[in-house]
């Protein structure tokens, strides 16, 4: 934490990598575990947080709030997922009262993801992560009462 950020594709990687490996352990608090870093952009690890986790075809609903949310959503269409695009003004945060209607909605449980930037730095919008997350508690209780 007390040095520069290294190029991804500079030569002292695997060494880097080596001990992070290791030293990761530690925070996991884990002596058996495998972890793995993907030396790639921001791009990339949407690519792997998407394709790891979803299907083609499965429902998104995810915010179009700025320049790095538009780029995650046209990966999200080159991934050949189904989207759910809310578009809002760009400067300001994500529409969860939208997003509140969509899931009250979604009665059949289709959308498997939310998608969202947490901070916009185009437009120096962050967005408050914890309301999505009481939203999708809500919708959660909800859900086995209907």
């Amino acid at each position: 934490m007390n040095r520069n950020n290294e190029d991804y594709r500079s030569p002292a990687i695997p060494a880097l990598t080596k001990t992070l490996l290791e030293d990761v352990k530690k925070i996991f608090k884990t002596t058996s575990g495998t972890p793995f870093l993907i030396p790639t952009t921001g791009t990339g690890a949407w690519e792997s947080a998407l394709t790891n986790t979803l299907s083609p075809g499965d429902r998104i609903v995810s915010f179009l709030i700025g320049q790095f949310s538009l780029l995650w959503i046209d990966q999200q269409q080159r991934l050949k997922f189904d989207i759910d695009v809310i578009e809002s003004e760009w400067g300001r945060g994500a529409n969860l009262d939208i997003l509140a209607m969509k899931l009250a909605a979604d009665r059949a449980h289709t959308i498997k993801a939310i998608c969202i930037v947490h901070n916009e730095t185009a437009t120096g919008v962050t967005n408050n992560l914890a309301a999505v997350r009481n939203l999708l508690g809500k919708q959660r209780i909800y859900s086995h009462l209907t």
